[in-house]
This record gives C-alpha cells, sequence and structure tokens, in this order.
C-alpha cells in the first residue's frame, strides 16, 4: 500500500526493483545495509571503518562469525550497478594511514560498494555443499539530502509555510533577514520572471548556508540538495524558494510549484526507491557530541531532523514472500558516534541521550517490529584513556591531538599538540540536555587527528564497538 511519502507508481517501482534484485540473487543472497547520519555524523569514517574491519577481522572480538571461527573473510569485488560511482574505499583508507593521518573529506556524491563475505553455516544442510557466500551493498551519499525525505510528504504550500516560519523564529542571521526582506518585497502578482526566481533561490541558499554554519548547528533545513548539490549544480530544479502561501494565485508562486514538485518527482522520489526503499538493515550515526557543545536549541532541534527523517524508512518484519518484493527494514541500530571523545564511564550515559533523542523514532519501529538497539561508538578511535592528577584527586582524561583551530580555554591548537583533556561528566538523566537549563559548553568536547598508524600496518584501525555494531546489523545472516 502507498504511504504518505510514496505513490502507487513509487510502490510499484520500488517491488520491481526488490524482485529484480531477488531473482539475480538466488543463491547468493545480498544485504542491502543503510547508513544513515545528518551531515559530519561519520558516514564515511563509518563504511571505511566497517570494510577494513571485515578485511582484517582481527580486532572483531564480538562479531560471532569470527569468534566462533566460521567468518572466512572478506573480499571487494564489482557492483552490479555500473552507473554509480564506487566508494573511494582506497583514498579514505590512504587519508586515515597517511604521514600525518587525515580524515577523509565530506561526501558530495553519492557512491556505493559491494562486500562478498564467505563464512561456513552452522546449518548441516547449507554447509554441505561448502562456505557460503553473502553479498553486502552499502551506499554513501551526502548527509545533507537526507533532509528531503520529509518533503515526500508535504505539498509546497504546507512547506513554505513551515519554511518562511522557521526562517522567523529560528536564530536570526544577516542571511535569514535578507531572505525575509526579499519575500516581503514581492509586490501583488509577482510575475514568473525567471531573473527574479533566481534572486529569490539565491537569496534563500544563503540563508540555508549560513544557517548551516551557525553554532547552533540546525539541521531541519531542506531543501538538501540547496547545501550540497552534487552533480546538480545550476539546474533549473534547484531554482526555487518558498513564497508567502497567501499569494498561491500570483504567477510568480505558480512557477515556484513546478520547480518543487519537479525536484521532488525528478530528485527525492528517484534517491528514496533506488536507496531507502530497499534496505534490510539501517544504522542510524549521530553527532550528539556536537548538539550538546551547542545546547537545548541544537538538541532539541536534531531530535526533530532524525525524527522526521526516519518517517520515510520502511520498517518492519519481513516474510518469505513480502522479502521479494516489499523488504523490510528488520534491524535497526542507533549509533552515538565519537564514543572516543568521552571516557568509557560516560559511555551508557552516552547511549541514553541518544535513546532518548531517538524515542519517538525507536517507538515507531518497535511497534512495526523492527529490532532495534542503542551503542556508543568510534569507528575510528582517535584518543586513549589516563589519568589527571591535581592534588590528592585523580580524573579520567582523553590523550589525542586536537584538530587545527581547535580552542579550549582561550588556547588554540596547531593540530600537532597531544594533550590531556578531562571532557566532563555526561549528565545522569539523558532528558536534562533538552532543557533550557542546560547551558552550551558544560562540556568539553574538541575534534581530534586520527590516530598515528600502527607500526603493524596489517592491523586495522582502533575502534570502540565496532565489532558490536557488525555483529547487530550482519551477524545472523551468517548463521
Amino acid at each position: 500500500m502507498p504511504s504518505a511519502i510514496t505513490t502507487i507508481g513509487d510502490e510499484f517501482s520500488i517491488a520491481l526493483g526488490n524482485l529484480m534484485q531477488s531473482v539475480t540473487g538466488v543463491g547468493a543472497p545480498t544485504l542491502r545495509l543503510g547508513v544513515t547520519g545528518l551531515s559530519r555524523a561519520g558516514k564515511t569514517i563509518f563504511i571505511t571503518s566497517l570494510i577494513e574491519n571485515l578485511l582484517k577481522p582481527e580486532r572483531l572480538t564480538a562479531f560471532a562469525p569470527a569468534a566462533q571461527g566460521r567468518f572466512l573473510g572478506a573480499q571487494l569485488v564489482e557492483h552490479p550497478d555500473r552507473k554509480t560511482p564506487r566508494f573511494a574505499y582506497e583514498a579514505h583508507l590512504a587519508s586515515l594511514r597517511g604521514q600525518p593521518p587525515t580524515w577523509p573529506q565530506s561526501t558530495r556524491q553519492i557512491s556505493q560498494i559491494r562486500l562478498a563475505l564467505r563464512y561456513e553455516s552452522r546449518n548441516w544442510l547449507t554447509n554441505w555443499t561448502g562456505p557460503a557466500t553473502l553479498y553486502v551493498d552499502i551506499v554513501d551519499y551526502p548527509g545533507e539530502w537526507l533532509l528531503d525525505l520529509p518533503l515526500l510528504s508535504l505539498s509546497y504550500a504546507e512547506w513554505c509555510a513551515e519554511a518562511l516560519d522557521r526562517a522567523r523564529t529560528a536564530h536570526k542571521t544577516k542571511e535569514s533577514e535578507a531572505f525575509l526582506a526579499a519575500i516581503a518585497s514581492l509586490g501583488e502578482n509577482a510575475t514568473a520572471d525567471e531573473g527574479l526566481a533566481e534572486r529569490l533561490s539565491g537569496t534563500f541558499k544563503a540563508y540555508l548556508i549560513a544557517a548551516r554554519q551557525d553554532k547552533h548547528s540546525l539541521s531541519t533545513l531542506p531543501p538538501g540538495r540547496f547545501l550540497m548539490p552534487g552533480d546538480m549544480e545550476g539546474a533549473p530544479a534547484l531554482t526555487f524558494a518558498p513564497l508567502d502561501p497567501a499569494n498561491s494565485a500570483d504567477p510568480l508562486f505558480a512557477l515556484m510549484q513546478r520547480r518543487y514538485d519537479a525536484y521532488l518527482d525528478d530528485v527525492v522520489r528517484p534517491f528514496f526507491r533506488g536507496h531507502f526503499a530497499r534496505l534490510d538493515r539501517q544504522i542510524v550515526l549521530v553527532d550528539a557530541l556536537r548538539a550538546l557543545n551547542a545546547g537545548p536549541e541544537a538538541m532539541n532541534d536534531l531530535e526533530t531532523a532524525l525524527t522526521s527523517v526516519l518517517e520515510a524508512f520502511r520498517l518492519g518484519t519481513n516474510s518469505p514472500w513480502t522479502w521479494f518484493i516489499a523488504r523490510r527494514i528488520d534491524r535497526a541500530l542507533f549509533a552515538a558516534t565519537k564514543a572516543d571523545h568521552v571516557h568509557h564511564s560516560s559511555h551508557d550515559r552516552l547511549e541514553a541521550i541518544v535513546e532518548r533523542l531517538l524515542q519517538r523514532a525507536a517507538q515507531r519501529a518497535r511497534f512495526a517490529g523492527t529490532l532495534t538497539r542503542s551503542l556508543a561508538i568510534a569507528a575510528v578511535r582517535a584518543t586513549t584513556e589516563g589519568t589527571i592528577d591535581e592534588g590528592k584527586q585523580s580524573f579520567p582524561c582523553l590523550v589525542g591531538t586536537p584538530q587545527k583551530g581547535e580552542t579550549l580555554d582561550g588556547t588554540a591548537y596547531h593540530g600537532d599538540e597531544e594533550i590531556a583533556l578531562f571532557p566532563g561528566d555526561l549528565p545522569e538523566k539523558p532528558e536534562s540536555v533538552f532543557q533550557p537549563q542546560f547551558a552550551a559548553g558544560q562540556l568539553n568536547f574538541l575534534r581530534f587527528n586520527p590516530p598515528k598508524p600502527d607500526a603493524d600496518s596489517k592491523l586495522p584501525l582502533p575502534h570502540i564497538r565496532m565489532d558490536q555494531a557488525i555483529d547487530f546489523l550482519i551477524g545472523d545472516w551468517m548463521k
């Protein structure tokens, strides 16, 4: 059945795509793993670490097939979809292992990669023919594009009302004031002038970019392609802006509405159908620490953004029949990234904050039959732990190298100084970080450089709980 964001045509296209994949995958099942997170949540780093750890499983002690001696190894193989660029795993890994090591560049376009996993099944009926193979498909994309999914359930007029209200009530910038002034200056019966449309769209984009860079880290600012257009830079489908719904009879309003509808039909729906509607498993990466640094407004904003995005996902259980044509996400992992930026004694509190942050989304998932779990992880561990002695007291600390430009208590770091940092304790009650009383800056979170590569390059980069994450997401497919 079509949902609030899909049409009958969408459902037919999704079913056909699933059926074709199921037929071509007979004898070698394929698991489509969705790695989701807003911009700077760490998707590219997570995918790179996941691949490296499966290729070098020495540190996957909690990955059941490896711990039981049944995991025979992994290999990168060619993806059958040759129209989509390949995920640049080798380049990203080279950045992390460089001299000096650097974090990979942010994702600017969609890419994908396929892994073949070989294992011995515990099922004698399966294993008597020899080792089994599981293909794992992973897609990477700019986090900004996620912001578009909620638009599928909004008309142009509804989106205009939301966008203008947000511009008027959110943190004020000169860019938001300029955008609102441009809208207010429109006279009656504004004409469908191309130059005017481009100027309004440019002013709106400038406001979105400024809001994204603001210290409050606003997340709920679609359209996402305005922030990260990829190969659509300058396309007419990206030349629109919200107008006052009271002027819906104006020719300019009609022009903007056509372009908004074209954006949904030509950009957002194909992205949804080709990726999100065909997932088997989902990990949602959440950079809660950056929002905590910004304060309660950013935490509430992040909650709103993630909840609205996850409403677009097809959650539920799969039967042998529905799996062929209408797959559902039957497991979802909610992962707090950058767990290496707090002491391990606070990891349970970080997980509790993420559980509270995604409470509504998790309840919806469980009601639909999806198994969920929250976990604090670091795909690549950038710090080690130590203690700071002050008189007769000792405090747990993190040891690492802050990135160039990071500052703390008036000290600016240059990217080459190792320090010991006491980040502070996360609050016991996760609800408190959403309240006005929780002031920004109570905790000391810095961005750190990647770890210096091991002398033994045969070992994968250090991580925190990547083995548990991998086991939850794919371990049961390899029984």
